[in-house]
């Protein structure tokens, strides 16, 4: 009789120990930010994610101007409208050019062009190699922090320093966690 309960309770006791193991497992480290328009309305959000291959980086916009947007991660975090040129430039710990045509570029804030629909909604999903959310030799959230801006035109992926990409239509600053 004793085997038969030392059997039936095996499977819950590993049950109980993987659960403790899931629990002590670290969430990857992330930022994410709300964006904004510079009269301050909502105009989506972005989520950056530390994995072993570098960051994943997700935008999901709202309210803009249908056509294709540059969207840039850019090195200070502080987004003050109604220009947000308070965000600096674009996030370049490497001392590279701009543009993924750029035989001298490119550099880590550089993504993709963000094509919005008639409905004024957009979205990019892109990965950044190397980076990390903090420490290491390129960290995004440094003493200044960092922002993610959506520009009013297109990324022309070549020229020094922004692409040609114009305004800057969105910010939202990335925040830890």
């Amino acid at each position: 009789m004793t085997r038969l309960l030392l059997a039936a309770t095996l499977p819950l006791g590993l049950a109980i120990a993987g659960c403790a193991t899931a629990a002590q497992t670290k969430a990857a480290p992330m930022a994410t930010a709300k964006l904004a328009a510079g009269d301050g309305s909502a105009r989506g959000t972005a989520t950056v994610t530390q994995a072993g291959d570098g960051l994943h980086v997700v935008v999901k916009a709202t309210g803009l101007t249908p056509g294709i947007h540059a969207v840039h991660i850019h090195t200070t975090g502080q987004c003050v409208g109604p220009d947000f040129t308070s965000a600096g430039g674009h996030w370049n710990p490497t001392g590279r050019k701009h543009g993924k045509d750029n035989p001298d570029g490119m550099h880590m804030g550089d993504m993709p062009n963000m094509t919005v629909a008639a409905d004024g909604t957009g979205s990019i999903e892109y990965h950044v190699p190397s980076g990390a959310i903090s420490g290491g030799a390129t960290p995004l959230l440094d003493a200044d922090g960092a922002a993610i801006v959506v520009h009013a035109q297109p990324d022309d992926n070549v020229s020094d320093p922004a692409g040609n990409a114009g305004g800057r239509v969105a910010c939202g600053v990335l925040a830890a966690g």
